[in-house]
């Protein structure tokens, strides 16, 4: 029995996925899922480099500001909610269009992902959080890839909820992290389709998109939120939003901000790269939709 058709859109942040996936979806007629862990936030708009309106009037999006910034969301509830949304556009007899960077968002769709089953542990989520605090970030990041080496091209270093996840999964179980997540059978067909650039224009284009942030009103959008939300907001791990409130907290300047912006997306780059040059069924293109479009319509002919 032959399985749906769904097509996937994937590569390092900045490289114009979200642009792409709109123009794919325009000319064969398909509607979008976002596969983004920070653009289920609402408000969160600026900083997630969100679709803008046009893009959204153009072309129907899921899972595009849905939770609050306080609100807990991990990959199974994502998996969960991103094939009811792709069972919905398959029945109303359009393409679904997954898009983004997050891997494991990506993986737990395409590769039908089963997560483990790990209670949370509140006192060591507590003790954890003392140790980041007292031996900083660094420490009890280096103390999980002791533990499971794989987990450094798995877990942001910089985003201590993902590291004490991680952590707390290894320490409870007793097994790896990064071994714990077992594939299933596919539930799709799909067409898996990667943009990379060379190093040094995604650089630039990283550069450009955090000035273009700013000139939008980062720093105002990432106020009201600290206002509403409080400094220690989850969702305010996310790079460009931490950055951002160390500034207002006068802990740097704002050069200075723009600045980590830049080295810790490039850094996340790197290791989104990573993750996606694995998997061995994805098709790569230099920018560019013609090759794109080739691609796709073979896929959707075959």
């Amino acid at each position: 029995m032959n399985k749906d058709q769904i097509i996937v859109i994937v590569g390092p942040t900045a490289s114009g996925k979200s642009d792409l996936a709109v123009k794919i979806a325009k000319k064969f007629n398909g509607e979008i899922i976002s596969a983004d862990s920070r653009q289920i936030y609402r408000e969160m708009d600026i900083g997630t480099a969100k679709p803008g309106k046009k893009e959204l009037a153009a072309v129907k999006h899921y899972l595009i500001g849905i939770k609050n910034p306080n609100q807990d969301y991990a990959a199974g509830q994502y998996k969960k909610d991103a094939i009811r949304a792709i069972n919905k556009i398959i029945k109303s007899g359009k393409i679904p269009i997954l898009v983004g960077g997050t891997g494991l968002y990506i993986d737990a769709v395409v590769k039908n992902l089963e997560f483990p089953k790990v209670k949370e542990n509140k006192k060591l989520r507590v003790q954890l959080e003392k140790e980041i605090s007292v031996k900083g970030l660094d420490f009890v990041f280096n103390k999980l890839v002791g533990l499971d080496p794989e987990a450094a091209y798995i877990v942001d270093p910089k985003n201590p909820r993902r590291v004490i996840r991680a952590l707390e999964i290894a320490l409870t179980s007793g097994k790896k992290f990064s071994e714990q997540r077992k594939t299933g059978k596919p539930l799709y067909n799909a067409l898996e389709i990667g943009i990379n650039f060379p190093s040094e224009l995604l650089k630039r284009k990283i550069a450009k998109r955090t000035k273009q942030m700013i000139r939008e009103g980062l720093v105002e959008e990432v106020k009201k939120m600290v206002k509403k939300y409080g400094l220690d907001c989850k969702a305010f791990d996310a790079i460009g939003y931490r950055e951002i409130i160390d500034y207002l907290r006068g802990k740097i300047s704002l050069t200075e901000a723009v600045e980590l912006m830049n080295k810790n997306t490039w850094h996340y780059a790197k290791r989104q790269m990573t993750w996606f040059k694995r998997n061995k069924n994805i098709h790569w293109i230099f920018g560019g939709r013609e090759r794109a479009f080739k691609l796709v319509t073979s896929f959707l002919k075959a």
